[in-house]
């Protein structure tokens, strides 16, 4: 299993949002600050199953294709997990 971190401007974040729901990725939004002028952006928290990691990263990739000036939209993360536990 892995975690994937991925932190995006608040415009950005719905679209993703939206379409990972859509293809049955739970996600956990959190709201943060950050960046030279501290401006909004929500963190995406995704833990998803090793078979499943690369098909959610192509979907993060389409929605968020690149400027013409070619700023960067996202930054993105993907960790293991040594444990998962609900309780």
């Amino acid at each position: 299993m892995k975690m994937i971190i991925l932190i995006v401007k608040d415009h950005d974040s719905d679209p993703i949002t939206q379409a990972l729901t859509a293809e049955k990725y739970r996600i956990t939004r959190v709201a943060s600050t950050g960046g030279f002028l501290r401006s909004g952006v929500v963190t995406l928290l995704l833990g998803v199953r090793d078979e499943r990691v690369e098909s959610a990263l192509e979907l993060i990739r389409r929605k968020l294709t690149p400027p013409p000036s070619g700023e960067r939209r996202a930054t993105l993360f993907v960790v293991p997990v040594e444990l998962f536990e609900q309780v």
